[in-house]
């Protein structure tokens, strides 16, 4: 049974900056990517950032340029730098990994950008 563990979501003032993990547990073999979403109450889960196994990267629009996503294949955890963080940053953060045959996902982590 594999599992992904989010943590690091909290509340932060704008401008302020988080570091969410995924660490994912169980009979995973290899992950070839790890991404993070986010769902916003009243919205549609979106795709944030995606790190594939070689190391390559994409990013929302808007979230390019403030947000950093990273693994450490070594110990089967993500990360997510968010860096000057807005009101509309403002959802719960799921992250999934990927192997050769399935999806998994983490239960979330809520993150409030306010002042």
């Amino acid at each position: 049974q594999v599992q992904l563990v989010e943590s690091g979501g909290g509340l932060v003032q704008p401008g302020g900056s988080l570091r969410l993990s995924c660490t994912v547990s169980g009979s995973i073999v290899s992950i070839y990517t790890m991404a993070w979403y986010r769902q916003a109450p009243g919205k549609q889960r979106e795709l944030v950032a995606i790190i594939i196994f070689s190391g390559s990267t994409d990013y929302a629009d808007s979230v390019k340029g403030r947000f950093a996503i990273s693994r450490d294949n070594a110990k089967n955890t993500g990360y997510l730098q968010m860096n000057s963080l807005k009101p509309d940053d403002t959802a719960v953060y799921y992250c999934n990994a990927r192997d050769a045959t399935s999806l998994y996902w983490g239960q979330g982590t809520q993150v409030t950008v306010s002042s």
